[in-house]
């Protein structure tokens, strides 16, 4: 991106995951100064709704088509969001806060237990 426009300020961004804090990255946005990093909050679980429409546009307009071109590729785009802002909905949790910290509490536990059992030391 910064190749194809030189003269342009670029706003990229980022999913959080302490990315940020990363002396790599720090020291790469300060060697680039036209280039501006955009992190998402870390209690900002909400913005993975995007990642939802993401999916689903790639595996309705992108998966499985052919762009000779960017241009190609930016049309075939755009006609999906116009073809899906004509028929919208928004997108709703299905699940209640006590049922989704549940499954991570499970989830969490179970992994536990497994790497208690793979880490044990052998009977022989």
């Amino acid at each position: 991106m910064a190749a194809a426009y030189p003269r342009r300020q670029l706003h990229v961004v980022v999913d959080n995951y302490a990315t940020h804090k990363h002396s790599a990255v720090r020291a790469w946005v300060e060697r680039h100064p036209r280039v501006r990093l955009h992190f998402t909050p870390t209690w900002g679980s909400w913005l993975n709704l995007v990642e939802a429409f993401f999916s689903i546009i790639t595996r309705q307009a992108l998966r499985r088509g052919s762009f000779p071109t960017v241009a190609d590729l930016i049309a075939a785009i755009e006609r999906f969001i116009d073809a899906w802002n004509d028929r919208c909905a928004p997108f709703t949790w299905t699940k209640d806060p006590d049922t989704v910290i549940a499954k991570a509490t499970d989830a969490r536990r179970r992994k536990t237990q497994t790497k208690s059992v793979t880490e044990a030391p052998s009977q022989d």
